[in-house]
């Protein structure tokens, strides 16, 4: 009987090599075998990073990298849905191959995934439908810390306020309206700028973060009507200057405030 492979899914944090966790090093320094999904539009950048990463926390020739190309999703506003299903579903044809060709009995390999896991990802998904198509091997998921987690900590605030809720969100979203009863949102994902909806609110505050956690970090706080024209003007310019940009924000209102 073959020895069982083994596929890990390691959340490595915002970009700083200091926020990958004791856990999450220990699973990169089992893995026999660690894959990586290049993005066309910031694949040099973003790999320098995750080789950033590696090079603190695990010896030189320890494993083997194996990268591919990360399929291009078709940005629409109809048939999102279906068109991030077409997305997940090429993105598990290409792990699919991945592990097929390079993962061998009894090996371990691991996917690196920006933030954590479970936050606005899609590899475990992407795991499950590998699976689901038959192919044996056993899953373990590391948690990392998100770009939520580590703005919130550059910006010395929490999430919540006393008692209140918080909502995770996508500017898709926000675009629509304020969600009732929730005085503070997370939004991510936010390529629309659905913050300037709300810029005429005295109310509503803002902490904004563009590359948390890396060398060329960007933040932004105070209140919305204030800062919304200088983060819109920072995020072009961020955007022009690098090709891509990815950053996150906390929406705050005053408990009882609408």
């Amino acid at each position: 009987m073959a020895e069982a492979r083994r596929v890990e899914i390691i959340g490595i944090g915002a970009g700083d090599p200091g926020h990958v966790t004791v856990a999450a090093v220990a699973a990169l320094n089992r893995a026999d075998v660690i894959f990586l999904l290049d993005k066309a539009d910031a694949a040099r950048e973003l790999s320098d990073l995750r080789q950033a990463i590696l090079d603190a926390h695990v010896p030189a020739g320890g494993h083997r990298l194996v990268r591919a190309q990360d399929p291009e999703r078709v940005r629409t506003e109809a048939g999102y849905g279906e068109a991030v299903s077409d997305w997940r579903a090429r993105r598990a044809d290409v792990c699919a191959d991945m592990l097929a060709e390079h993962l061998g009995p009894g090996e371990t390999g691991a996917f690196l995934v920006w933030g954590d896991p479970a936050l606005y990802d899609s590899i475990i998904s992407v795991v499950d439908d590998i699976r689901a198509r038959g192919a044996g091997f056993e899953v373990t998921v590391h948690p990392g810390i998100s770009s939520v987690s580590a703005l919130a900590a550059r910006c010395g605030t929490t999430l919540n306020q006393v008692g209140g809720a918080v909502q995770v969100t996508t500017g898709r979203r926000l675009a629509r309206g304020w969600p009732t009863d929730v005085d503070d949102l997370v939004v991510m994902l936010d390529s629309r700028e659905a913050f300037a909806g709300f810029a005429d609110d005295p109310d509503v505050h803002i902490h904004w973060g563009a590359y948390v956690g890396t060398a060329d970090e960007v933040i932004i706080s105070g209140p919305l009507a204030e800062v919304a024209d200088e983060i819109r003007e920072t995020r072009a310019r961020a955007r022009a200057a690098k090709g891509w940009i990815m950053d996150t924000y906390l929406l705050r209102r005053k408990p009882g405030s609408v």
